[in-house]
């Protein structure tokens, strides 16, 4: 009589190690304001790249303009809970185009592993880590875990003609690739890892989800939608760092 012996096992998805080993690279992104109701202020997630001080999120996580009248600046919150370890930032690449920017921070962190630029295919298995709601809940983070479904032209098509506007049109002619994916991601996971789900590589960075009724419903009925800028673009911008 012959045996089939399973390998189940021995080839078991490794999600759990894979999250772990990510995790310590995870970072907030937020701004410190000395006059402001709230004087640390969790705007977004990052990730730690590079020797361990630099920090890469969006652009549209930074971009606010610091006010000169009052004492802000960049800051990057690393651990986890409500006493997180905070250190100051500054911007030291951008790509506005590309919603990426890199962060400079005066101590080294654990770096995350990026993977190269090639295009991911579609249906690869990837995790997502970051700060949902993190304003609201605090610096714990939190994985999602889906697929990437298309990569498709940096474009949300709008639902009438009268959205059209000279941005959207000038971004049909110059847009790019990146992923659309499904998974569920929230307010503050902008600036996210995307990464591959059995070799923990980087392989995007979040920007945005489809919000399909109004910002307002975001949180009670998301869409399950979400894009992620490729990693290709971040590594164009880490050659850009003086």
């Amino acid at each position: 009589m012959m045996y089939v012996v399973s390998m189940c096992s021995a080839n078991a998805h490794p999600v759990k190690e894979i999250i772990a080993n990510v995790k310590p690279s995870v970072v907030g992104v937020g701004l410190y304001d000395a006059l402001g109701a709230q004087v640390h202020r969790l705007r977004g997630t990052g990730f730690v790249i590079g020797d361990g001080t630099l920090v890469a999120t969006n652009h549209h996580v930074v971009d606010q303009p610091l006010d000169p009248d009052r004492v802000q600046y960049l800051i990057v919150f690393s651990g986890s809970g409500r006493q997180p370890q905070i250190h100051k930032a500054e911007i030291v690449a951008k790509d506005p185009s590309r919603d990426l920017a890199i962060l400079k921070i005066p101590v080294a962190l654990t770096p995350a592993n990026l993977a190269n630029a090639n295009y991911v295919d579609d249906g690869t298995e990837v995790l997502l880590t970051g700060f949902p709601i993190g304003a609201v809940l605090g610096l714990y983070p939190a994985t999602h875990q889906g697929i990437v479904a298309a990569t498709t032209p940096d474009v949300i098509p709008s639902q009438h003609s009268s959205q059209l506007s000279v941005e959207v049109l000038n971004r049909l002619k110059d847009s790019f690739m990146i992923y659309q994916l499904d998974i569920t991601a929230y307010p503050g996971n902008s600036g996210s890892p995307l990464y591959d789900a059995y070799t923990g590589e980087i392989i995007g960075v979040l920007n945005k989800v489809f919000v399909k009724e109004s910002k307002e419903t975001v949180l009670e009925n998301p869409s399950g939608i979400s894009y992620a800028i490729p990693i290709r673009y971040l590594h164009d911008l880490i050659k850009k760092v003086p």
